[in-house]
């Protein structure tokens, strides 16, 4: 990466600028070779991506799924939502958050004046957790699972650099800290995960199971919190707004 020398020709000019009565000025062509060292973020994904896309770490997830579940979104995003891990539809189409729950979360998103392709989405875990021959439904990953997968997820997040990052239920809290928790006690108040504001709030799976409108009436208070963290205009019909 060439951003050290990106920040030493930042630096430079920043000094000349402060030391002298006239402006520093740079030719075309020189912004032109700058700009050719600053990183595209979709760039840096793709090798992680393709590491994923091999990655057989977990071998029993490496033989039960159909495909690896990277991410989706902006690599420029300010929201990165992080769920836990991939579930039947996931691992079918390889996109996070295309079932029942993953289009609350479209609503959600859109409701909060973005749409989908605005934010990046992913998962601690990157393949669908198996499950016994026979069952149905979604598992929950072990901790095993998300420490082993978790390196991608910093990696991405690291590439990313989003300006907030919501985490979506208790499971995904405790893949992206390590921490353990009643979602009572950890949501609605700002976190941090290396500096980056971390906002947590319930799964939408969860919102599905239980249709109170005072636990989405919680959801969405999280989510206006996040733009105001943003400084996003925020208004009077969103402020009333109930999921």
């Amino acid at each position: 990466m060439q951003e050290p020398a990106l920040d030493l020709v930042i630096a430079a000019l920043k000094k000349i600028r402060e030391t002298r009565d006239r402006l520093p000025r740079a030719s075309r062509s020189s912004l032109t070779r700058l700009q050719r060292f600053t990183p595209n973020k979709a760039e840096l994904l793709a090798p992680v991506r393709e590491r994923v896309r091999v990655c057989t770490k977990c071998p029993h997830l490496a033989c039960s799924r159909t495909q690896t579940v990277f991410g989706v979104g902006n690599p420029d995003a300010e929201i990165m939502f992080i769920g836990e891990a991939p579930g039947v539809e996931e691992d079918a189409q390889g996109e996070p958050f295309v079932g029942r729950a993953g289009q609350l979360l479209t609503k959600i998103i859109k409701a909060m004046g973005c749409a989908r392709e605005d934010v990046y989405i992913a998962n601690i875990l990157k393949c669908r957790p198996d499950m016994p021959p026979g069952s149905f439904g979604n598992r929950v990953p072990t901790p095993l699972e998300m420490q082993t997968c978790r390196p991608y997820l910093v990696e991405q997040i690291d590439i990313i650099q989003p300006k907030v990052l919501v985490a979506l239920g208790a499971v995904a809290v405790e893949g992206l800290l390590g921490t353990r928790g009643t979602m009572r006690e950890l949501r609605g108040r700002w976190h941090s995960y290396n500096g980056t504001p971390l906002m947590i709030t319930y799964h939408p799976a969860y919102l599905l199971r239980n249709q109170s409108p005072s636990e989405k009436r919680k959801v969405w208070e999280d989510m206006l919190q996040v733009l105001e963290r943003l400084e996003r205009p925020i208004t009077e019909k969103q402020r009333n707004y109930f999921l």
